[in-house]
């Protein structure tokens, strides 16, 4: 028995009628105007934290990847306190995930502490 056959259960043969295919055209982007935009960043020097404080102050969601930076540079923590303040004037929210990532959020969004399906 394969790897797949454990993941999908046994050796149930699939057709291309089992799958659904979508269609991106049906949803269509000038019938629902959206309000925010969820931004992906990457850090990698001081200068890359204008760019997603900008989309803060606009009122924007940013996921911004930080790997680039050497976690033990004091620069890491400067960016990150920044980011921090931004949060905080505009009454927003910051989480930072792991050792690569940074969650942003403009006014009035929070970020759970909690994993769903789990409570800590």
């Amino acid at each position: 028995m394969g790897l797949m056959s454990k993941i999908l259960g046994g050796n149930q043969s699939r057709t291309v009628e089992d799958y659904a295919e979508l269609n991106l055209e049906d949803v269509s982007a000038e019938s629902a105007e959206a309000t925010m935009q969820v931004h992906i960043a990457e850090i990698g020097s001081q200068a890359d934290a204008i760019d997603i404080k900008d989309a803060v102050y606009d009122g924007d969601i940013v996921i911004a990847d930080i790997t680039r930076l050497r976690t033990n540079d004091s620069t890491v923590e400067y960016i990150i306190d920044e980011l921090r303040q931004v949060a905080q004037e505009v009454n927003g929210d910051i989480v930072r995930k792991g050792d690569d990532q940074i969650i942003i959020t403009p006014t009035g969004i929070r970020i759970s502490r909690e994993k769903l399906g789990q409570q800590l």
